[in-house]
């Protein structure tokens, strides 16, 4: 893999790499850790070594996030950390060296910088910050980011990206400014990376991109059609279909949906609805009414039961009300998500939002996504409270410190702590991708509570 790809970047081969110490971290979405994976195996195939502990390196590589300001303040002081730490030699990856070069750049001139459409740039990046060099790759390539070589951190969790970019024109997100116009993988590609997956012993597959609902759109195909590819490959897995913009998911309802009720589908729907406010979804040209997104909901839950729904909202978006925010509450009073992601507006460089007059006080930002918060909280120990008596199979996905964690069919988090103090850590490790029977004994806002069966 590695001589292919260096000579697709019209590179020679023989960068000579071989045998560095790097220490390399990912931060953000599902896309971003598998940027990482990929970046991980490129190193590894080169003959570098990757270290677990920050000061056995000599070189750092970083895969960042941008999607929030807390998120963006939180990545440059881990920048500054690392540059001090490695005096400059540094790799800065992912989102925000292609939204914000400048600021990274401040921090300390030398680093070098490639964006999340640039990963085979890895290795002359890490060759030219370890001889005092320099490396800027933040063009938009349009390369599929399949058949890498990759490092997991877990070895039954396989991340497939299907896309790069989307189709919508939201105000608030700077994403898009990233990652530009939906380029759908070629579908052969995907399958033949979830072949690979499914043979080297996977059992979740997640279908991954910055909209999963704009694949195809470009090219003739869809993301049911994708779904129903995959399903149909021999062997025991099963597939979590990541984030979903409602305006084109109402678009293939019933395809959609027809796809979900596969057995090898987890029934897990992520639907970002963002605010309940029709007035606000149209300053965020979100393109979709609470109408529209009730009745996709509704349809799902018509359709597969004990569905789980995960949804977005961001609080404080320019000009929010109070009236606007109490529809925001009301709506997820209505829709009852399982899990709901909280988010205070925060204006990123370069957004039409940034620009918006009637910038919400951050003081009141905070408090509605405080009171907001409790709500979701509500709702899901309400939804999970449902799940109490449950008998059925969990697939061991995670480890924690004192328990087991699961998935049940619905991608329900089950907390297993039976048995876990007398299992080695070898034995320990050795049960992710075993599926145990169980039975749901309680709950909390976050996960079910389960005992053996």
């Amino acid at each position: 893999m590695i001589s292919s790809l260096n000579g697709r970047n019209g590179r020679e081969e023989g960068i000579p790499v071989k045998g560095r110490k790097i220490f390399l971290e990912g931060h953000g979405c599902s896309a971003s850790l598998a940027d990482t994976e990929i970046i991980g195996g490129i190193i590894s195939s080169a003959g570098c070594e990757i270290v677990q502990s920050e000061d056995e390196a000599e070189i750092g590589v970083i895969v960042t996030c941008s999607v929030k300001t807390v998120t963006e303040q939180r990545m440059l002081s881990r920048i500054k950390e690392l540059s001090k730490r490695y005096d400059g030699k540094v790799v800065v990856a992912g989102c925000l060296p292609k939204a914000v070069p400048s600021k990274v750049l401040s921090i300390d001139p030398r680093l070098s910088l490639i964006g999340p459409n640039n990963v085979e740039e890895i290795l002359p990046s890490i060759e030219a910050v370890s001889t005092g060099r320099q490396i800027v790759s933040l063009e938009s390539k349009r390369i599929p980011k399949l058949g890498f070589p990759r490092t997991r951190k877990n070895d039954i969790i396989g991340i497939v990206e299907i896309a790069s970019g989307c189709l919508s024109s939201c105000t608030f997100c700077q994403v898009k400014l990233v990652k530009g116009v939906i380029f759908s993988y070629p579908e052969p590609g995907i399958i033949s990376e979830a072949e690979t997956l499914i043979q080297s012993g996977v059992k979740e597959i997640w279908l991954t991109s910055t909209d999963n609902s704009c694949y195809g759109r470009e090219t003739g195909s869809s993301l049911a059609n994708l779904i129903k590819r995959i399903t149909s490959l021999p062997g025991d897995f099963k597939i979590r279909i990541g984030m979903m913009n409602p305006l084109l998911t109402g678009r293939m309802l019933e395809d959609l949906i027809e796809a979900f009720k596969h057995d090898k589908v987890f029934k897990f729907l992520h639907l970002p609805v963002q605010s309940g406010s029709n007035r606000i979804l149209k300053l965020m040209q979100r393109g979709y009414t609470i109408d529209d997104f009730m009745l996709i909901v509704e349809k799902f839950r018509q359709e597969i039961k004990d569905l789980t729904l995960s949804t977005d909202m961001i609080v404080g978006f320019p000009t929010e009300t109070d009236d606007d925010f109490d529809d925001s509450m009301r709506l997820l009073k209505e829709a009852n998500p399982d899990v709901v992601n909280i988010s205070r507006f925060g204006a990123r460089e370069g957004t039409k939002a940034a620009a918006m007059e009637g910038q919400v006080n951050s003081q009141v930002a905070k408090r509605r996504s405080t009171t907001m918060t409790l709500l979701a909280k509500e709702i899901s120990s309400h939804r999970n409270r449902m799940w109490v008596g449950w008998r059925g199979d969990i697939l061991i996905d995670e480890i924690s410190e004192d328990a087991f964690i699961g998935r049940n069919f619905a991608y329900k988090p089950c907390v297993l702590k039976s048995g876990f103090d007398h299992f080695s850590p070898e034995k320990r490790k050795s049960m992710l991708g075993h599926n145990v029977n169980v039975k749901v004994e309680s709950y909390s806002p976050s996960a079910l509570l389960v005992s053996p069966d």
